[in-house]
């Protein structure tokens, strides 16, 4: 199976409903609305795989698995990494399998994910219990031209994973929980905002 190249930046996300009318003028479409999303990172032990700086990871989006391996990244002011990506029809039993193989969840965090297209690249809009992201990905002109249309520059960029983005919030706020759910963090699940 051919691995394809990942292309992407993520940019912080103040306002959810001002980003989806930005998204509709500049002529996206929704491709899937606001879903569930949960993750679980599995790696050996003495995490060989993060040491190699690679990521392997179950995913449930709604109804659908899906098994991705991303290789070590190239850096810049894109993260580009190849990936290879391949449906599972019953995730219980691969999360099974990978525990047979030596591999065990590593990390886990969740998301609402709404996905849009113009027919050239991708962004998703990104609910998470550490704050709203959103990932633009797709050729590396095309992401700056689109990061333009949204109002992002360059110094907005962000090109770290998931995993790096909760290390750091836990950083900022010493918060001890271990992985990025809404019910760790203390989130009501259903909006994935805050209480209150």
């Amino acid at each position: 199976m051919p691995s394809s190249r990942e292309i992407e930046i993520k940019f912080c996300v103040a306002d959810v409903r001002a980003l989806t009318r930005k998204l509709r003028g500049a002529g996206f479409r929704v491709v899937t609305p606001r879903t569930h999303e949960m993750n679980t990172l599995y790696d050996l032990p003495g995490e060989v795989l993060r040491e190699r700086k690679e990521l392997l990871r179950l995913r449930k989006y709604g109804s659908e698995w899906t098994l991705t391996h991303k290789s070590k990244g190239k850096i810049g002011r894109h993260n580009a990494r190849l990936e290879l990506e391949t449906g599972a029809s019953d995730g219980r039993k691969m999360a099974l399998i990978l525990r047979a193989l030596g591999y065990a969840p590593s990390f886990r965090y969740e998301k609402f994910r709404a996905e849009w297209t113009d027919g050239k690249g991708q962004v998703v809009v990104d609910e998470t219990p550490i704050g709203d992201f959103c990932e633009i990905e797709g050729a590396p002109r095309w992401i700056d031209a689109t990061a333009k249309k949204l109002g992002v520059t360059e110094g907005d960029y962000i090109t770290k994973n998931y995993a790096g983005l909760f290390l750091d919030w836990k950083a900022r706020t010493k918060s001890r929980v271990e992985e990025m759910t809404f019910k760790a963090v203390g989130l009501r699940k259903s909006s994935g905002r805050r209480p209150g």
